[in-house]
């Protein structure tokens, strides 16, 4: 039967722990399905950016950036009249081996226009101060950009490089040569990712073959990788990439800074294509930007944000769509872990905090916890160096739960184990000794052990004659009264009142909760129950006054020995109480005291465990029946301390 409770409580044991995870995952995939995890992931991503810091050096982009030393150089020159500069830094870096130049700064307006509408033109060298411009871009390999404005309407329309620049595109190829400035931003204004092919949306009378497509990074590596503008996809560096409006994510090189970039003032020199920083741009997409005080292309990225009180560092437009021509060319991309594998990981974790949970004190558990949340970040960290990305605003929330949940589950088991330890023992030992068993870390068996008790009987002399002179209710009166009164006694001691048999009482003292002075408990205890009867007799003479009854008096036999102690019967009715050959002994020991003329009786097992506190009296070696060998029993006088 034992065994029986013992599956059925581990059966429903592992059922609360399935059910406890599964709830921990429906919450968690109903709260990532709503989006409620995205801004923490963010941060989680943005942090191991921080962290890492430069993460590899760009191979295939660099930069040539329009600085306070440039400026300085040309400070009489409006930057709108440097398209002759931009035109000598894009034929240098051609001339370096460049395989495609991008300018990622918009001429929307000619200086030679502009200076014809004032008349101010005193040279004819003026009008052609473009013509190495438009030069450049007939080349084909100079790419222009444009901005996209979205109108009232919700169409898109373009601020376009001037008319001229686009006159002088090979074949008037617009999507080829002019790419959209733009980045693409989330809701919190951090670059985290690019579009190969933003999403537009033109007038229905509007010609999409002469509008801008491509975004300029993906554009560049598309022309340095030699790639089909025609195709719908495209693969580069092992990754597809197709016409379509798909986020993808920017994989940085490092914080700003990170990518190469010359000065074009170096560039401009007569000089140039034999320094080495010039030679440098050999094979690479070479992207032209403004890079100077007071110039409004910042953004924020992954290293923008002051962390921990950290100082926010934004990157460059040109940085960053140097970052998007890395990504596509040199094919190191982040990549979430599918979503199979993702639910694995995080089952993994939740199974593994669950079984430290069940396992641990609440406060231990709670460590536990720490831990493994600890060890998501750690591994989702350690997944980001190997460009995987692990889910980690999940770990928290789904081992909380299930730490809060197995807390529940654990209370909610003491309460019942509490209830049932209450139930089963209430009816034998004090409220105090229950107390001691729900708080013992080992609760006693109920299904039978063998364990070294000392076991008391007592019953009441001349009971029959005494129960004959009563009528039935008088009987009740007088025993319930009489068994109030002893049974305040046995518990006082810990004992453990096993039955009541007719005028008779069994108790045990050792069991279920063992003392190891369960013998002198016992004894003291009979002491005790010796005086109650005392005490009672007075009581007795004075409700039944005048009856004839006999004086009232008990009888009580101790021994002390092995017996077996547990739920004993069958799985209809059963009964926590001991059995053995130490329990019949005590009861014939009890037997003797009205032979030998004694009230408290016990054998010398029980005199050499209660030690040497108990003064005794006369002594005799009696045969009990069941037993070959003499006994040798001791009167209980008193104990040594006790008033």
């Amino acid at each position: 039967m034992a065994l029986d409770l013992l599956k059925l409580r581990l059966g429903r044991t592992h059922t609360v722990k399935l059910v406890l995870l599964a709830t921990v995952l429906v919450v968690v995939e109903i709260v990532q399905m709503a989006g409620i995890f995205d801004p923490a992931e963010l941060v989680f991503y943005d942090l191991w950016h921080r962290i890492a810091g430069k993460r590899f050096e760009p191979k295939h982009v660099a930069l040539v950036v329009i600085d306070e030393p440039t400026l300085n150089e040309y400070r009489n020159d409006p930057l709108v009249f440097w398209t002759p500069q931009v035109a000598q830094a894009s034929r240098v870096a051609r001339e370096a081996g460049a395989k495609v130049v991008g300018l990622d700064f918009l001429f929307s307006i000619s200086p030679e226009a502009w200076l014809a509408k004032r008349a101010t033109r005193r040279a004819a060298g003026e009008a052609s101060h473009d013509q190495a411009f438009r030069e450049e871009i007939g080349t084909g390999r100079l790419i222009q950009v444009s901005a996209r404005v979205r109108l009232n309407t919700g169409i898109d329309d373009f601020l376009l490089p001037y008319t001229d620049y686009l006159m002088s595109i090979p074949d008037l190829d617009i999507p080829r040569h002019v790419a959209l400035a733009g980045l693409h931003a989330d809701k919190d204004t951090a670059v985290r990712s690019f579009s190969v092919a933003p999403a537009l949306k033109l007038a229905a009378d509007g010609d999409a073959s002469s509008a801008p497509r491509f975004s300029l990074g993906p554009l560049l590596a598309l022309h340095a990788a030699g790639a089909d503008l025609n195709a719908t996809s495209w693969r580069l560096a092992g990754h597809n990439y197709g016409r379509d409006a798909a986020v993808l994510p920017i994989t940085y090189s490092g914080p700003p800074g990170t990518v190469p970039r010359v000065s074009m003032r170096k560039l401009l020199a007569p000089d140039a294509l034999q320094q080495a920083e010039v030679k440098a741009l050999r094979d690479k997409v070479v992207i032209i930007g403004g890079e100077y005080v007071g110039m409004g292309d910042l953004h924020p990225t992954p290293y923008a944000s002051g962390f921990f009180g950290g100082i926010a560092a934004f990157m460059t437009g040109p940085e960053i769509q140097a970052n998007v021509v890395e990504t596509m060319l040199g094919g190191q991309r982040l990549q979430p872990l599918p979503s199979v594998l993702a639910h694995v990981y995080l089952i993994v974790l939740t199974v593994t905090g669950l079984l430290l949970f069940s396992l641990l004190s609440p406060a231990w558990g709670l460590l536990a916890l720490m831990a493994t949340v600890s060890f998501g970040f750690v591994a989702a960290y350690l997944a980001f160096l190997n460009w995987v990305l692990l889910p980690v605003a999940s770990v928290p929330l789904a081992l909380g739960i299930a730490y809060l949940g197995s807390l529940a589950v654990k209370l909610g088991a003491e309460a019942r184990e509490r209830e049932r330890i209450t139930a089963i023992f209430s009816r034998y030992v004090s409220d105090s000794v229950v107390d001691v068993l729900i708080d013992a870390e080992h609760v006693p068996e109920l299904g039978g052990v063998k364990q070294t008790i000392t076991v008391l009987f007592s019953d009441i002399r001349n009971f029959t004659t005494i129960s004959e002179q009563l009528d039935a209710h008088e009987v009740v009166e007088f025993l319930n009264h009489y068994f109030e009164q002893i049974c305040d006694v046995v518990l006082a001691e810990g004992g453990t009142i096993d039955k009541f048999i007719g005028d008779a009482i069994m108790v045990q003292f050792g069991a279920p909760l063992a003392f190891a002075d369960h013998a002198l408990r016992a004894t003291r205890a009979a002491v005790a129950m010796r005086r109650e009867a005392v005490e009672f007799r007075t009581w007795m003479q004075h409700r039944f006054a005048g009856r004839g009854l006999p004086e009232f008096n008990v009888g009580i036999g101790l021994h002390t020995g092995d017996a077996v102690v547990g739920n004993i019967g069958s799985t209809r009715r059963s009964e926590y109480t001991a059995i053995g050959d130490s329990v019949n002994l005590a009861s014939r020991i009890e037997g003797m005291t009205k032979d030998l003329g004694c009230v408290i009786l016990i054998s010398r097992e029980t005199l050499e465990a209660a030690g040497e506190r108990v003064i005794t009296g006369r002594s005799e070696s009696v045969k009990v029946k069941g037993r070959e060998a003499p006994v040798e029993l001791f009167e209980v006088l008193d104990i040594r301390g006790e008033e």
